[in-house]
């Protein structure tokens, strides 16, 4: 009798469960799963759900669909198992990261996006099973926003001491020698480090490209014995009835780091900064001790910023310390120079075509900030946002002012189609609160 042919997702949740139950275990016969024409298919749509530009062949999803999807899965598959596939060089993008400095993307062409989504798609349930709770960054069921209110639950737990890191060219600078080695210490599959040491040299002879479908992969596992590091120091410093002294959250390479204020634990604070250097040394990691900094929240005017978020410590109405986040200044100003070069753009055109087109970065920009202290600065943002469009509305008519009079603000709303939901929303995810041991 033939057997049923497992599926994708139960494959993975297969090795994710062995590589939990056996941490030592080094995984073999992984290479077959990639070929597979359900692997490489489902790695084509998540990379067609992230759309993106074209690599540096030019080929479009565009060009793909017409020229026939199943004809690009089969002869990926063909070159994949006869051992003839080679990645295309990436193409390289720069892009402001807005403190005057540039970020260095490398674009894979569409065909190598789904290659490495394919190898993705089976190698990241073996390192999921082995990356620590204080890792946010591009992991399955995770987000930003989790990692926020990790941050958030440490000060409110009196962890009022922060260390603010910054990583120096972290992507740019990772060996892939080092690199590889971590992956091999779980997969024991000469194919696969063979596919994926093409991919590496494709990107260059150092670091991991950003815009690789695999990259975020690998950035968290390079950096997976500096979160163990934080986890165990964590744990060691714990009381028995499970309240924690320390407490730190990743996203990528963002990374922060917060200690019991009390003056009983200033040891730890040194103590955790040293090993961390240490570890990080040992990585070839290097920190950029410009943007590195120490924080002390209980000092007045005191505040630190982590994902877009400023965070400082302000009493509630009952007279408790609580801790306050909110857009940093920097990510108001960053949306509303993107939002007026649109208006400069548009300034001839119709007004619905104008809120076509800035309604989806206002609703992007709201959503991921939609929680927290955020209700002033969203409360600055919709009226700014008001005052544009009605200068764009009164332009047209070629006149001065605003309209206040000629234009109630809920016709704009409900007539006009501009955006309006800037409530703040409560947040709800069990993996942004730290676990809390059984006593």
């Amino acid at each position: 009798m033939t057997k049923p042919t497992i599926s994708l997702h139960d494959l993975r949740r297969r090795i994710y469960l062995k590589a939990k139950a056996e941490p030592q275990h080094r995984f073999w016969g992984l290479y077959v799963h990639v070929c597979k024409i359900e692997t490489l298919q489902e790695a084509y749509r998540l990379a067609k759900s992230n759309n993106g530009a074209p690599g540096i062949d030019g080929v479009t999803f565009e060009d793909i669909e017409q020229s026939g999807v199943e004809q690009l899965i089969e002869q990926l598959r063909d070159e994949l198992t006869s051992r003839t596939y080679l990645p295309l060089r990436n193409r390289i993008k720069e892009i402001p990261k807005g403190d005057g400095r540039m970020r260095r993307l490398g674009i894979p062409a569409i065909r190598d996006r789904v290659v490495q989504g394919a190898l993705k798609l089976i190698l990241e349930p073996i390192f999921e099973a082995d990356f620590q709770d204080g890792s946010y960054g591009y992991r399955p069921k995770r987000s930003a926003q989790q990692a926020v209110h990790r941050v958030a639950y440490a000060i409110a737990g009196n962890k009022t001491h922060a260390i603010d890191v910054d990583l120096k060219s972290y992507f740019d600078e990772i060996p892939h020698s080092g690199l590889l080695a971590k992956v091999a210490t779980r997969v024991n599959d000469d194919d696969v480090m063979h596919l994926l040491k093409l991919i590496l040299k494709a990107g260059g002879k150092r670091g991991v490209p950003q815009g690789g479908v695999i990259s975020p992969l690998l950035s968290n596992l390079y950096l997976n014995e500096v979160d163990k590091m934080l986890e165990r120091a964590r744990r060691h410093t714990m009381r028995a009835d499970g309240w924690d002294h320390l407490q730190y959250a990743r996203y990528a390479d963002d990374l922060v780091i917060l200690v019991d204020g009390h003056r009983r634990w200033a040891w730890l604070r040194t103590a955790v900064y040293r090993r961390l250097l240490e570890e990080l040394a040992k990585l070839g990691v290097r920190v950029n001790a410009e943007k590195t900094r120490t924080v002390d929240l209980t000092e007045a005017h005191a505040s630190f910023t982590f994902m877009g978020f400023q965070f400082r410590r302000t009493r509630s109405r009952s007279g408790k310390w609580c801790p306050y986040f909110a857009p940093r200044a920097k990510s108001r100003a960053t949306l509303t120079n993107t939002l007026r070069d649109v208006f400069r753009r548009f300034v001839s055109r119709p007004v619905r075509r104008l809120i076509a087109e800035i309604n989806p970065i206002l609703r992007g920009w709201v959503n991921y900030f939609r929680m927290g202290n955020s209700s002033r600065c969203f409360s600055t943002i919709r009226q700014w946002v008001v005052r544009k469009v009605r200068r764009h509305l009164m332009r047209a008519k070629g006149r001065k002012g605003y309209g206040w009079k000629r234009w109630s603000n809920a016709w704009l709303y409900e007539d006009l189609g501009l955006f309006s939901d800037y409530k703040i929303r409560r947040f709800h995810g069990a993996a942004a609160r730290p676990a809390r041991p059984a006593t």
